[in-house]
């Protein structure tokens, strides 16, 4: 049988691997929470992983939620390093259950929706696959005060998960998804014909900027109760928020191209970043 610390560690090889901006940001955790994210990321990478890289989502989505509603009755599988890792994580904190089946639901809507009406419906799918990770991690982050910061985690949720739209409009349109609200497109003119075109015009910069400054607002909301998190958690938090948020700064520094570019920060950027933003 696996023995907690190598799950943690293997949990943690998958942050790692998927997430070297996260990693970055967590590292500044205290041993036991940092632990802890290691063992939420790696929940919520496998959920991700069944949608986009699966041949069967939809029966494989339902074979892990399954899992989950085992893991929730405990009964725990012992080999294998996630749940061996978020047993230990629910011991330990006051997870919120309704946030990790909510993820799960997250996923059910990339399977089923390939495309968004208005803003609003972004959010809420945003909410699903985003905010949730905020809520599940609230817990861990600020055990005593949790409950004040639910608002401002949805928030930096939105804030994130519209970053991933702006910056992966290119590989979600080969998936065949489109995350640009109809609404938007249309205020804009910005049409799908276009879109399927990879055109990068002024049309679809005027629409990529409303959005990506609505996400920036949401950072903003957020960053409000900063306060909030123990003395430990705040670094971390920021951190995350502050390098997620320059992703849209470097979209912008490569003129908005999101079809044939891969937008990150590297690693030296990251550091830059850090030290002129954190106090």
């Amino acid at each position: 049988m696996m023995n907690r610390s190598t799950a943690y560690e293997e949990c943690e090889s998958i942050i790692k691997l998927h997430s070297k901006t996260f990693h970055r940001a967590f590292s500044l955790l205290p041993k036991n929470q940092r632990n802890a994210v290691w063992a939420i990321y790696a929940f919520c990478r496998t959920v991700d992983d069944i949608v986009d890289e699966n041949e069967h989502p939809k029966e494989e989505l339902q074979l892990f939620e399954e899992e989950f509603q085992q893991f929730l009755s405990g009964n725990v599988n012992m080999k294998d390093a996630k749940w061996l890792a978020l047993q230990d994580v629910f011991a330990n904190y006051n997870m919120n259950t309704d946030a990790f089946l909510a993820m799960i639901e997250g996923q059910k809507m990339d399977i089923e929706n390939k495309s968004y009406g208005s803003f609003e419906d972004v959010l809420d799918y945003s909410y699903h696959v985003a905010s949730t990770v905020g809520l599940m991690l609230l817990p861990v982050l600020a055990p005593k005060t949790h409950d004040k910061l639910i608002d401002s985690a949805v928030q930096l949720g939105y804030a994130m998960q519209i970053t991933n739209i702006l910056r992966d409009v290119g590989e979600d349109l080969e998936r065949g998804r489109v995350y640009l609200p109809q609404e938007l497109m249309d205020k804009h003119g910005y049409t799908y014909s276009m879109l399927e075109q990879m055109e990068n015009n002024s049309q679809f910069k005027l629409l990529w900027e409303e959005m990506a400054q609505l996400a920036e607002m949401y950072y903003d909301r957020a960053m409000t109760t900063i306060h909030e998190y123990p003395v430990y958690s705040r670094p971390p938090v920021k951190g995350a928020a502050i390098l997620y948020r320059a992703i849209l700064d470097e979209v912008r520094g490569n003129d908005y191209n999101v079809f044939t570019v891969k937008n990150y920060v590297s690693g030296q950027s990251k550091e830059k970043i850090l030290s002129a933003h954190m106090e």
